[in-house]
């Protein structure tokens, strides 16, 4: 499959969000995949190759719209910028607005990728618009921020892809505990010494590829068969 990448500058409350889109005609779904915070377990490389969550969402045949939910300014001068969840979730609602309204995109099924302080921002969005997402993977990240009741409330099946011994297990063991509809807890398997933090991208990215896969509508309106445990 053939892809086009086209650089994105989003439209959002009277903000503008940096974004990069690939596609191309025959994709079976759209995977957002949304950054806030600089905390991401897939880091792009410096020249701006797609890094291995996007490469793993493609050749599973999804279009991706890898989104910045922090301006430039923002994230230079605004130290509480990334933790501001309702600005957030406005700026990845606004993303969806933006994707649905485009002809070549219009229709495709959205899986929601998130790291840092935007998956809880992904959590609010899906309770917000519950009818946007199929499904929503949380890498690591802060789903905690979201908030007790929204992950109560929540019923866009939901997995958190855990880095071992991650400093916010913990909270993210407390967030997972309040959801109440379809959910997965998955922690990656341990690193081997320097090729570790690769690793970890490597097994998340394929993690949240299978999520997303196991939640597409099939032709009947139905899902198909659930995902398991990332290999």
């Amino acid at each position: 499959m053939k892809l086009r990448h086209t650089p994105l500058s989003i439209p959002a409350h009277g903000d503008w969000l940096a974004g990069m889109l690939a596609h191309a005609p025959d994709v079976r779904a759209l995977a957002l995949c949304i950054h806030s915070s600089g905390r991401s377990l897939d880091q792009a490389s410096p020249d701006g190759a797609p890094g291995p969550l996007e490469l793993t969402l493609q050749a599973a045949g999804f279009a991706t719209m890898t989104v910045e939910l922090l301006t430039a300014r923002e994230a230079l001068h605004d130290a509480d910028a990334a933790f501001n969840i309702p600005r957030l979730t406005e700026r990845v609602l606004a993303a969806v607005d933006w994707a649905t309204h485009q002809p070549s995109l219009e229709g495709l099924p959205i899986g929601l990728v998130a790291d840092g302080t935007g998956c809880a921002a992904a959590i609010r969005s899906a309770v917000s618009a519950p009818e946007s997402f199929t499904a929503i993977a949380c890498l690591s990240g802060r789903a905690d921020l979201a908030g007790a009741a929204p992950l109560r409330a929540i019923r866009t099946p939901t997995r958190f892809i855990v880095v071992p011994e991650s400093p916010d297990a913990p909270m993210l063991a407390s967030a997972h505990a309040l959801l109440q509809g379809e959910h997965d807890w998955l922690v990656l398997p341990a690193g081997d010494g320097a090729g570790g933090g690769q690793e970890h991208r490597t097994h998340a990215a394929q993690a949240a590829c299978d999520w997303l896969l196991a939640h597409l509508p099939a032709p009947d309106g139905t899902a198909t068969d659930r995902a398991g445990p990332a290999a």
